[in-house]
């Protein structure tokens, strides 16, 4: 039994330490909320496509837009790249 006790306590310590990376590390993969000049690049691009409103975030450097009311008359979700050229238009309603 005692030459499993090290093995054991490696073992734990190895899932504790990967438990506590991916605690550590879920902030950064988290959504975030736009910086007002973001915010500003964001609803400029959204009328240029002929949308307003949304909730607004940024994912992974992706700006998001949910539910974007469009001149259409339709309700979509979009998504511009950090240069704030749309790549994405999905009708939401």
């Amino acid at each position: 039994m005692q030459r499993l006790a090290p093995k054991r306590l490696v073992l734990t310590c190895g899932v504790l330490i990967c438990g506590a990376l991916l605690f550590i590390a879920a902030p950064a993969f988290a959504d975030r909320a736009p910086t007002d000049a973001e915010r500003a690049k964001v609803v400029a691009a959204m009328e240029a496509e002929g949308c307003t409103e949304g909730f607004i975030k940024v994912d992974d450097g992706i700006f998001e837009v949910d539910n974007a009311k469009c001149r259409d008359g339709h309700i979509y979700d979009l998504k511009f790249d950090p240069a704030f050229k749309l790549i994405d238009k999905d009708l939401e309603h």
